[in-house]
């Protein structure tokens, strides 16, 4: 279906190793809010302590493009991905109380430095044109990692929910890590990356911090850009509240047996296989904006399935589950490619950073208000979800009459 020959070094280099990151994580994700729940946090801690990784990657958000630019593309990718990552499982792991996941919280905020490490890497030598394709690479491989997200269902009832999700924590540990260091030795720095390295040399810390108020300026005079980042907010939005209480809405609102919640990522990579393979290719390139509009669509009602009190609940779970994975086909990989197109290479980093700390300041309430929500009414944060993709089909009118004129 996709040929890794295709991509560029680096795009295949990140691509190769990203199931070792994707696998453990579609394992452990899925349980993430139910394991705080067992170990004794309740609805409003949880939020709380979502709420602070959003508000520590507030933080790594706004200091990672100097820091990307100033390490290099590689090399803030390796330190922070090990920091954020392999050392943030390993405290998952070992958790015995708030305290340790405060501390995971925090260190696992600064997951947002490798993450615009990562996205730089992905497409700037890659040509515009071939961008859409790597985020369907992207997109793809994903999915193939929730293809294993049932492994995560047999652990926890072969050992247990917590023991069980400890073992998850243990193995993303030891894969994750093995990703960076193999991807690290498979891609090179990009010429871009090379130069900024070169730019920022002997640069200080608060001086590369005062460029970004040019790229702001410039920025907040691009109306199309600010239209298409508004779309690209409000899709992370509603992506943060559903994979904070979605499993949790399963097992204590709908009371779902445990080992069943680890099925429905496996329902949802199926159906985006399907999507990819028998759909995508007959909408093409070219009617971008209206596949977008009608994957937005498809993914508010599937949300608004959860919130409507329909008989026979595991048949509307499973369709609201296949209805999401053809939004998500429809909308993931072109908004992503929109977005990168978006961005002028020369700024790339610092644009990237502030992007991510806008989308940051916008959804880092969003799991103490999704805290609230649940605790008043479970069905309130996917109330939340379709509120946010209408306004993104809002938007997406918007940019499209925009970029047009």
């Amino acid at each position: 279906m996709f040929g890794l020959s295709r991509l560029p070094k680096n795009a295949r280099g990140c691509l190769l190793y990203e199931p070792l990151f994707l696998i453990p994580y579609s394992m452990f994700s899925t349980y993430a809010a139910i394991y705080m729940f067992e170990m004794g946090l309740s609805e409003t801690a949880i939020g709380w302590v979502t709420t602070l990784t959003l508000l520590v990657q507030v933080f790594s958000s706004f200091i990672s493009g100097y820091l990307t630019d100033r390490l290099g593309r590689k090399w803030a990718l390796l330190y922070f991905d090990v920091l954020s990552w392999t050392v943030g499982t390993l405290l998952w792991a070992v958790s015995q109380n708030i305290w340790f996941f405060i501390a995971a919280a925090v260190v696992n905020g600064f997951q947002r430095v490798p993450h615009t490490a990562f996205y730089c890497l992905l497409v700037e030598d890659t040509d515009p044109k071939d961008r859409t394709y790597v985020f369907s690479v992207l997109q793809f491989v994903a999915m193939l990692g929730g293809l294993f997200a049932p492994l995560g269902g047999l652990l926890v009832a072969h050992y247990g929910l917590i023991p069980g999700t400890r073992i998850m924590y243990v193995l993303a540990c030891v894969c994750m890590t093995i990703q960076f260091i193999g991807r690290h030795f498979a891609t090179r720095e990009t010429d871009i990356g090379l130069r900024k390295m070169e730019e920022t040399r002997g640069v200080g810390f608060m001086t590369g911090l005062r460029e970004y108020k040019g790229v702001i300026r410039d920025m907040a005079g691009n109306r199309p850009l600010l239209l298409i980042f508004g779309v690209y907010i409000l899709f992370q939005f509603q992506l943060t509240l559903k994979s904070t209480f979605l499993s949790l809405f399963f097992v204590d609102h709908l009371h779902l047996d445990s080992g069943l919640v680890s099925i429905f990522p496996a329902v949802t990579s199926v159906f985006m296989l399907l999507s990819m393979w028998l759909l995508l290719p007959r909408l093409g390139d070219d009617r971008l904006h209206t596949v977008m509009l009608w994957g937005f669509f498809i993914s508010l009602v599937s949300n608004l399935v959860l919130i409507l009190p329909l008989p026979g609940i595991l048949f509307w779970l499973i369709f609201s589950t296949i209805l999401a994975a053809v939004g998500t086909m429809m909308t993931y990989p072109y908004l992503e490619a929109a977005v990168a197109n978006a961005i002028d290479d020369e700024n790339r980093a610092s644009v990237f950073a502030i992007l991510s700390v806008l989308i940051l300041l916008v959804i880092s309430p969003s799991g103490i208000i999704g805290g609230w929500a649940y605790k008043w009414n479970p069905t309130m944060p996917f109330l939340l979800i379709v509120i946010s993709f209408a306004a993104s089909m809002a938007l997406l009118v918007m940019y499209k009459r925009s970029s047009h004129n």
